[in-house]
């Protein structure tokens, strides 16, 4: 059943208040005009709980919401819009030219993608590390979050339609996954490779629990963020990730002058932040590695 908004009393005042409060929580930040799309979305939590109006829902939120409620306002909020393979040169890069060189430093691999919304990313990197003979060389962590419950569970579940497969190669989704109706399912022994976990981004006691990985991948969420929740999130990279590390973010996205600890560096082609790089560094070698079409 569809609830609309405007039936619930949001008022300019109301719309800011709310807005407010769903920043300062979750990070998201809404334009004015964005946000009546956005309290048509929560518009079917406020009738759960039947209240009346968005203002006694904000007052539940705000006095009252626990953390299940927060939940489900991130599951009402999300955007689940990803596919494998994308932006692959990338991780492509990580697992060349990054991989290499934490195993041969430390002699173990971790990784942790935020956000993973239902799973595409970390099991990408999984076929890349599967495809490189590195889950058989060297002990691999391979972690992966989402703020929404709602997509933490899809990514458990491991099943995919059409749109998800967009840019894989044929073959890996022949090697990979097993076809179960309409849907693909990942195949186990892939699936096992990831761990899945709930954390919000501006939470740093959250953010914490891995952050200390040298690898994260923190792929396209700053776009919906404001600056002051990219900074917070940063911050949190900043104190949490361990000297010599690297920090992946979104094409399109960019954190030029909103840090002096993460340098950006091009690897193996493609660009990265890297934390405790030095002017003077050697590139990192990048053995070739045969790669799937």
């Amino acid at each position: 059943m569809q609830f609309r908004a405007d039936s619930l009393g949001l008022s300019g005042s109301v719309t800011l208040i709310l807005r407010d409060l769903i920043h300062q929580r979750l990070g998201l930040f809404y334009d004015p005009a964005q946000f009546d799309r956005v309290a048509d979305r929560l518009a079917p939590l406020v009738v759960a709980h039947g209240l009346g109006t968005f203002m006694d829902y904000y007052y539940l939120l705000k006095y009252g919401g626990d953390s299940e409620e927060w939940s489900r306002v991130m599951d009402a909020l999300a955007v689940q819009e990803t596919y494998f393979w994308r932006e692959i040169d990338q991780l492509r890069a990580v697992v060349q030219c990054v991989v290499p060189e934490l195993a041969a430093r430390h002699g173990s691999i971790r990784i942790w993608s935020i956000p993973c919304a239902s799973g595409e990313e970390p099991l990408t990197i999984a076929m890349l590390l599967a495809e490189a003979g590195w889950f058989d060389r060297v002990p691999i962590a391979l972690f992966a979050s989402d703020a929404s419950p709602a997509a933490v569970a899809r990514a458990k579940e491991g099943l995919y339609g059409a749109r998800s497969f967009r840019n894989l190669p044929a073959a890996m989704r022949e090697k990979y996954f097993v076809a179960q109706g309409e849907r693909w399912r990942v195949k186990p022994e892939l699936h096992r490779r990831v761990a899945y976990d709930v954390v919000n981004l501006v939470a740093e006691d959250e953010v914490r629990r891995h952050a200390s990985a040298p690898v994260v991948c923190c792929r396209n969420v700053f776009i919906y963020f404001s600056e002051s929740s990219i900074r917070r999130a940063l911050a949190a990279f900043e104190r949490a990730m361990p000297t010599r590390s690297y920090l992946c973010v979104g094409a399109s996205e960019s954190l030029l002058r909103r840090t002096t600890v993460f340098e950006l560096k091009e690897i193996g082609g493609a660009f990265m932040y890297v934390k405790g790089a030095v002017a003077d560094d050697p590139p990192v070698p990048c053995p070739r590695m045969e790669r799937a079409s």
